[in-house]
């Protein structure tokens, strides 16, 4: 951690002596800045945030969006209605649209999305968005009829995120590699390991875009990412990597800095099913062996807001159980003794890239030490990361942050890569899913808290902040991040 800090600190002083003024591209572009790569660029079938970050709102639209509020609004549905019992939604779409390509977007294609998104051998990520569809029904060629077979109170939001786009029968096989949507920028090319660009949409059906080409550069490290801005070869990073460079920064009058909040649960994922994690005492042993504090202020230089369950602290429904697991090494030795395992164990935390995943795994192996549990660290890059843990569920711990919103209701699916099973969780989740009621909801939203708390599921970490960093000659761009969104449609350089 030290030898890392100081070569940063080397760095962010070479640049700034050599650069009296960063040279920031031409007022009809954008440079935007990105930790990650995206596996793929198809949001219909990855896990990926990176994949939203890119294209959500930008490249592919659905029948509704989410603003940089949180709130849902309409997309490529201008309006809908519900009947009386909350279960059929009549959707009247926007006409005269068309995918980059010159295809028409009529009903059929939204019946061919959402079909597609929920149908047994689909890859989408977020099935549970489509459980309660019964049927997807073309009345005319600009009105969707969705029934449900339960009322879901959350469904027009779900229609909202990135996995609910609308893609097209002609070009959806092809999205990974080359995505075609309704959006008000069209892809241009990915020079892979580099760079994503996309270009204005001309044709677009809504209001102009005022930047003209969007470049999004991918620099996993944090040091070259504090020089990059530096430097002027990016305008913006709107998920900053590097928390302890931001002093700098906003001492900087050339750049705007904004510390905002996600939707990004931070966790210890743990595989609930393997062996000896899926014993409730280990799992809770290592929950008061977890020093919040110190892997926040370590990690991420204070940036983060300890939880102690899956769900953001700023959502009204909140409860704070933080407490319910303090620091405490010898409950946490002696809970390890009662799961049978006195002198401790061997196991594996494979690392993604992210600084919050590869520092705080450092600070979590250290902590495990001292109540026996020796943990090997495996960093691995993102792709590695979806293939082994995700999809193949084949690791003992990890570190991510879930940056789906209001996404509690993963762990009602026991083939989720935590591998949870619990049937009187699944039943508080389906109850909530089938209730409209706000106050009802929250009840639930509540219950299912408690619950995971209770069962110590996942060690709980704390909500990722947003750090955003960008040319102060820059507006538009999100301070908050409700959903895995880099939504360019009111970015434009100052006069």
């Amino acid at each position: 951690m030290r030898s890392h800090t100081k070569f940063l600190a080397a760095a962010v002083c070479a640049s700034a002596m050599m650069l009296a003024s960063p040279s920031f591209a031409a007022k009809d572009t954008i440079i935007i800045g990105m930790a990650l790569e995206p596996t793929h660029l198809d949001p219909t079938a990855g896990a990926a945030a990176a994949i939203d970050e890119v294209l959500y709102a930008n490249v592919f639209e659905g029948l509704t969006r989410i603003n940089r509020n949180g709130e849902v609004k309409p997309a490529l549905a201008e309006s809908w209605s519900v009947s009386d019992d909350g279960k059929t939604y009549n959707f009247k779409l926007r006409t005269g649209v068309k995918y980059h390509d010159g295809t028409d977007f009529n009903a059929d294609d939204v019946k061919f999305a959402i079909d597609r998104a929920r149908d047994k051998d689909s890859t989408n990520a977020q099935k549970g968005l489509f459980k309660a569809i019964e049927s997807v029904d073309v009345v005319d060629a600009a009105t969707v009829k969705i029934t449900l077979s339960t009322p879901a109170g959350n469904f027009l939001f779900n229609m909202g995120w990135g996995d609910a786009v609308i893609v097209a029968p002609e070009s959806a096989e092809g999205n990974k590699a080359n995505p075609v949507g309704t959006g008000p920028y069209k892809f241009a090319k990915w020079n892979k390991g580099s760079s994503i660009e996309l270009v204005k949409n001309d044709g677009y059906w809504g209001n102009p875009v005022a930047i003209n080409k969007a470049i999004f550069r991918i620099i996993p490290d944090a040091a070259a990412a504090v020089t990059s801005l530096l430097a002027g070869d990016v305008d913006a990073f709107p998920n900053f990597p590097s928390p302890e460079a931001i002093p700098q920064f906003q001492a900087d009058p050339r750049f705007t800095v904004i510390l905002g909040s996600t939707e990004g649960e931070t966790v210890l994922s743990t595989n609930n099913k393997k062996p000896p994690f899926d014993n409730v005492k280990v799992r809770q042993a290592i929950a008061h062996a977890i020093d919040r504090k110190a892997i926040i202020d370590g990690a991420m230089f204070g940036m983060g807001t300890p939880i102690g369950s899956h769900f953001a602290p700023h959502h009204p429904a909140y409860v704070d159980l933080v407490n319910a697991y303090p620091y405490d090494v010898a409950k946490a030795k002696s809970l390890l003794a009662e799961a049978g395992f006195p002198d401790g164990f061997k196991a594996t935390i494979k690392l993604p890239p992210p600084t919050y995943a590869r520092r705080g795994g450092e600070i979590i192996a250290a902590s495990l030490r001292e109540i026996g549990i020796d943990l090997e660290i495996i960093p691995v890059e993102w792709a590695q990361w979806i293939d082994q843990v995700f999809k193949k569920k084949d690791y003992d711990l990890s570190i991510v942050s879930h940056t789906e919103p209001q996404d509690i209701g993963i762990y009602a699916d026991p083939k989720y890569y935590f591998q949870y099973d619990n049937a009187e969780f699944q039943a508080i989740i389906k109850k909530l899913n089938e209730t409209v009621d706000t106050k009802a909801r929250y009840a639930l939203m509540r219950d299912a808290q408690k619950m995971l708390s209770k069962d110590a599921v996942n060690g709980f970490l704390f909500q990722l902040a947003k750090a955003g960093v960008w040319s102060a000659d820059l507006e538009g761009l999100w301070e908050n991040s409700p959903v895995q969104a880099n939504d360019l449609t009111e970015v434009h350089w100052k006069k």
